[in-house]
């Protein structure tokens, strides 16, 4: 299925779900600051596991960095 992460098209398996795009992005699920936007809509972290993507569906994946 093609879907969009972070504007960018990607081709996935039908079987993914919000936790594997953010290991696909590298990033660590226990990570704090990390929030998952599902076709506008956040997703909370507990549901990343079960939350299964749409074909076409377009995922905003943001982390909070520190800085001055």
């Amino acid at each position: 299925m093609i879907v969009t992460i972070n504007g960018e098209r990607r081709e996935l398996p039908s079987s993914a779900t919000v936790a594997s795009v953010v290991e696909l992005l590298d990033v660590a699920p226990a990570a704090r600051g990390v929030a998952v936007a599902l076709n506008g809509e956040v997703v909370t972290r507990s549901r990343w596991s079960q939350t299964e993507l749409p074909d076409g569906a377009r995922i905003e994946v943001v982390a909070a960095i520190q800085g001055g």
